[in-house]
């Protein structure tokens, strides 16, 4: 354990997080998210305990995200719906990413599945949580940690 840093965050994914650069994504995937297939060979870490809300809480705590792109959050589409429909899951973190200064909602982008696995492919990691809501997964990209250009 370490002060100041949210106990959920594992010595590997903390790994992760120190060793990702500016523009490259992570995912926080629930329980049904197909993560070994996707993966291809790079870390999936596993935080059976937590929902898609705590564990994006604890990595965006740590994680800046990316200023330079419109859109640094995806999240998968629901299908099977009206376009536009989001879960409760879904509603719950577009509000807490807004309220907690993360993303706009504006900057969130609903992601048909297939289009959203591809860019999960490309992640640097994918979370696997015990999230039991369907499509309760995010990707995250991230930002730069620096200080200011111009005093």
């Amino acid at each position: 354990m370490l002060k100041g840093i949210d106990p959920l965050l594992t010595p590997a994914l903390l790994k992760v997080l120190a060793e990702m650069g500016h523009g490259e994504e992570i995912v926080i995937a629930d329980a049904n998210f197909s993560a070994l297939s996707l993966a291809q060979g790079k870390p999936v870490l596993h935080l059976p305990g937590a929902g898609v809300e705590r564990t994006s809480r604890a990595v965006l705590s740590l994680l800046p995200l990316d200023t330079a792109v419109a859109r640094p959050v995806a999240f998968m589409q629901v299908s099977e719906y009206p376009e536009g429909t989001l879960s409760a899951l879904q509603r719950r973190m577009l509000a807490w990413l807004a309220e907690a200064g993360h993303a706009k909602p504006e900057q969130c982008e609903a992601t048909e599945r297939f289009a959203f696995y591809d860019r999960v492919r490309a992640a640097q990691a994918i979370v696997l949580t015990g999230e039991l809501q369907p499509y309760g997964n995010f990707l995250f990209k991230k930002g730069v940690i620096c200080e200011a250009l111009v005093p």
